[in-house]
């Protein structure tokens, strides 16, 4: 009887419970929308090798195909072969007249994310993964930055003596642009551009990404 009291009293005491649940949605799409690809950078603000540690400690947190966790990351700040990494880096591919970034907005620190293994759709979705959660611990932590794919690889690898290849570079600080987004209909041009000194980025809404 003992025994069937205390069962009674704990279903009624769990019974009574109230569970609340934070939602963690506004903030989210805050850290998303704040998280845009900068290409231009206030230089008065200098990226910290540390600030760079704490953006790629949330790699262990994060889901990896078949768990291979074969990325690995080179930090390089301002006056650590940054400039190697400007010279060997392309940004704003579809806006080519602006040759961006402009003088004195270039940015000073970088993550080059290398691959332990061969490149594959596996080691593609680890990449995307990495790129995005690493940028969104930036805003977190009041910086922004930029995924890069187009740059001098064997290059970036000779300069810094990587024992992997680099396959995509991150750069990270102060983002000192005006940027836009815009919803379009999915049948419009995607491509972003400048208008009267803010760069707009067309994103298809939402609705028009469902599969009917």
């Amino acid at each position: 009887m003992a025994d069937n009291y205390i069962e009674n009293k704990f279903e009624e005491y769990n019974s009574k419970k109230k569970v609340v649940y934070k939602s963690a949605g506004r903030s989210l799409d805050r850290l998303l929308t704040t998280n845009r690809s900068y290409r231009g950078y206030d230089q008065a603000y200098a990226v910290s090798k540390g600030t760079l540690e704490k953006i790629v400690a949330v790699n262990p947190l994060l889901p990896s195909a078949k768990n291979q966790q074969a990325l690995r990351f080179k930090l390089v700040t301002a006056g650590d072969k940054a400039d190697i990494v400007l010279e060997n880096i392309k940004l704003g591919g579809m806006l080519p007249e602006l040759h961006l970034p402009f003088p004195g907005t270039e940015p000073q620190a970088f993550i080059i994310i290398c691959s332990t293994v061969p490149e594959s759709k596996m080691l593609h979705v680890d990449l995307g993964i990495a790129a995005q959660s690493m940028l969104l611990k930036a805003v977190e932590l009041g910086y922004n930055g930029l995924i890069i794919g187009a740059f001098n690889a064997k290059r970036i690898e000779e300069s810094f003596a990587l024992p992997y290849p680099p396959v995509l570079i991150l750069a990270i600080g102060k983002g000192n642009e005006n940027i836009e987004l815009k919803t379009i209909s999915a049948n419009e041009s995607h491509a972003y551009y400048r208008e009267n000194g803010t760069h707009i980025v067309p994103k298809v809404r939402w609705e028009e990404l469902i599969i009917r």
